[in-house]
């Protein structure tokens, strides 16, 4: 069959096929979520407005995640699939407009809080169907009972959550959440399910985590938008972009490379296992960080210019989120390559050390030492490495 020849069939995918433009396009959808998110976290300003966000950031990613999966499997571009892939899209995009309104509808309108599950359970669905076709033959039922099992349990949990409200609206919606991986896990465990290209499934998880580190850099223009620019801001947006840069070397320099060589020496089932937990699972926790961190700036460069203390809640989700966010890493490393990185770990440590004095700081301070400990991390980080590779070289003269 030619690529591309009907819209009646999938292209599946081969080993070496990479990540598609409608893809990035359908990316777009969860990069305004997630500005949505930040939004959602300072209008709360709190401990449950964090776990609102980060409640729908997990519905947000099962999303995401499985439509990688799908585009790991066929060609998003072409066939059938472009068309689910639109779909999904388009659900999605409902899905980030009503992010503020998915717990407090307001007057007038639809009731906000059911459009936002109806628009996720959508995508979900379409996905059921899709995925199940695209699996090969033998997985085909497996595949389709997987999904069904983990979207209908929290499907219905959502749509209680959202009809019943308050309280009770955030602990059905966390149930849901859970249920996601715990289902999929158990009903994954022992199925020799595949990656059909291992770059594609690597280059698409690094896009969305390029993505959401772009979160940082709208957080700095939504931080001083308002204000004339000044020296305090000036000082501030490098400080931010420190910390921006940090978390892009953290994870591009060489982590990204060595998880992706690390996943395609593995054989097929071990391979495939491998993706669950570092990607579909580990990269959650990514993304979280950034999110989290990316609130931190926010509020920071809003108030750059003044001397009162950045406060808890702020300091928090700047520390907080870079810690989260450099751990994250560290596990993710560790479950692809088997390697441990203590440096890194030291300053996602640091990072929460830290927070009650970047609470008592002004926002510009806080950014300040936010910025020295990334710095500094993966600073020593990459003089540690230089001399492990300085000491084996003059090992390997020495032998010679």
């Amino acid at each position: 069959m030619i690529r591309g020849t009907s819209t009646l069939t999938a292209v599946r995918s081969m080993e070496g096929d990479r990540v598609t433009t409608l893809e990035l396009f359908f990316d777009l959808a969860f990069v305004f979520a997630f500005t949505q998110l930040s939004r959602l976290m300072a209008q709360e300003h709190d401990l449950i407005g964090v776990v609102q966000a980060m409640t729908i950031l997990a519905l947000l990613w099962w999303s995401w995640n499985s439509y990688g999966w799908l585009a790991n499997l066929a060609h998003a571009d072409q066939g059938w699939v472009r068309a689910v892939m639109l779909v999904a899209m388009g659900s999605m995009v409902i899905v980030g407009v009503t992010v503020l309104e998915a717990y407090h509808d307001l007057r007038g309108g639809l009731f906000a809080p059911l459009v936002f599950v109806g628009a996720y359970l959508l995508a979900r669905i379409t996905h059921i169907f899709a995925f199940a076709v695209v699996s090969a033959r033998p997985l085909r039922r497996r595949a389709f009972l997987t999904s069904l099992l983990a979207v209908v349990p929290s499907g219905v949990l959502l749509i209680a959550g959202a009809m019943i409200g308050g309280g009770w609206q955030l602990g059905l919606w966390l149930a849901a959440v859970v249920i996601e991986p715990v289902v999929t896990h158990r009903m994954s465990s022992g199925v020799d399910w595949r990656v059909g290209s291992t770059v594609h499934f690597t280059e698409r998880h690094g896009l969305i985590v390029i993505l959401a580190i772009g979160e940082s850099i709208i957080a700095i223009g939504a931080g001083v938008a308002q204000e004339p620019i000044d020296l305090p801001i000036l000082l501030g947006i490098v400080c931010a972009l420190v910390v921006a840069a940090g978390f892009w070397w953290a994870y591009f320099s060489r982590l990204a490379h060595d998880a992706e060589g690390a996943l395609a020496r593995r054989d097929e089932g071990d391979r495939a296992r491998t993706a669950r937990d570092a990607y579909t699972y580990l990269h959650l926790l990514i993304v979280a960080g950034i999110v989290f961190a990316a609130l931190g700036i926010e509020e920071a460069l809003a108030h750059v210019g003044s001397a009162a203390p950045l406060g808890w809640f702020n300091a928090a989700a700047l520390g907080g989120g870079t810690a989260g966010y450099l751990a994250a890493t560290v596990w993710f490393r560790w479950r692809t390559t088997g390697e441990t990185n203590a440096v890194r770990l030291t300053g996602a440590v640091a990072s929460v050390l830290i927070v009650p004095l970047l609470g008592a700081l002004p926002a510009l301070g806080a950014l300040a030492i936010v910025s020295l400990v990334v710095v500094g991390a993966l600073g020593l980080e990459s003089m540690s490495r230089g001399s492990r590779r300085h000491c084996g070289s003059g090992d390997r003269s020495t032998s010679a």
